[in-house]
């Protein structure tokens, strides 16, 4: 194996509408200026919203497909393909490390969804950085999250890059067409507060389901957990997280983004 002597980074991205895959906006931009300053990994584990099942599975095939997990968006939208590679080694040392949470090997069922390709279309447009999804477990509290995101923590020094992808405010029934690029005042609330306590206590992040603005910020908590993710580690490291985007759109999403082990 070869020897990482830089600690890579861990990231949390709101990733958005699917469409941010191929639109040019202050968002996408933003993450391709991010791609251009960050170190090439050995690989990339993403936690995605969009793989919330009744347990935790890493993919492990060597050419994970695309999913287009969505629907009523433009045919170049289901046309377009992320064909990075796939790390089984990298899948092995998940599971081995997450001991003694059980993890399954997913050798051919899902593959890599919007909310790892859609980003990563920025971040790696290139493709050429092997990649591995972990999967939310829908079954699990919090705080399993939170503990697992610490127990990922060696794989950093081991030059895999771990990018949570979910949105800290995501309501689509309470979405504002006419919002544009701004949010409803209980989503600026949540999110800004929400960003304080990613900065000065992640640890303590659990503390946000006692946000008054919770429900309406959280009404289901797939969005919410990679972010636990990000928060585990950062608590694990003791690494000072750097908010790098702040801000929400159509009312009720936030695309806020955080980020640990950043120089600058």
């Amino acid at each position: 194996m070869t020897d990482y002597a830089q600690r890579m980074p861990a990231l949390f991205i709101g990733h958005g509408s699917p469409m941010n895959t191929l639109e040019r906006n202050r968002w996408t931009d933003g993450w391709r200026a991010l791609g251009e300053t960050l170190p090439r990994p050995r690989a990339l584990l993403v936690v995605s919203a969009h793989w919330h099942i009744g347990a935790t599975a890493v993919t492990a095939m060597a050419n994970p497909r695309t999913i287009h997990d969505f629907r009523g968006f433009p045919p170049e939208l289901f046309a377009f393909q992320y064909d990075a590679p796939g790390a089984p080694d990298v899948a092995r040392e998940v599971a081995e490390i997450a001991r003694p949470v059980p993890v399954t090997l997913d050798e051919g069922q899902w593959g890599l969804d919007h909310g790892t390709w859609s980003v990563l279309a920025h971040l790696f447009p290139e493709a050429d950085v092997p990649v591995v999804q972990l999967s939310i477990d829908a079954t699990k509290p919090g705080s399993h999250h939170l503990d697992l995101g610490a127990r990922l923590a060696p794989l950093r020094e081991q030059g895999v890059m771990i990018l949570g992808s979910g949105n800290v405010v995501h309501n689509l029934a309470l979405i504002d067409w006419r919002a544009g690029d701004s949010g409803a005042a209980w989503a600026d609330r949540f999110d800004t507060d929400v960003s304080a306590l990613m900065r000065e206590r992640p640890g303590d992040i659990l503390e946000a389901a006692a946000h008054p603005d919770f429900a309406a910020a959280v009404p289901t908590p797939d969005h919410f957990l990679p972010l636990l993710t990000i928060a585990g580690l950062a608590a694990e490291s003791g690494e000072q997280v750097r908010t790098l985007f702040e801000g929400r759109t159509m009312g009720s999403l936030s695309m806020t983004s955080h980020a640990l082990g950043l120089n600058g």
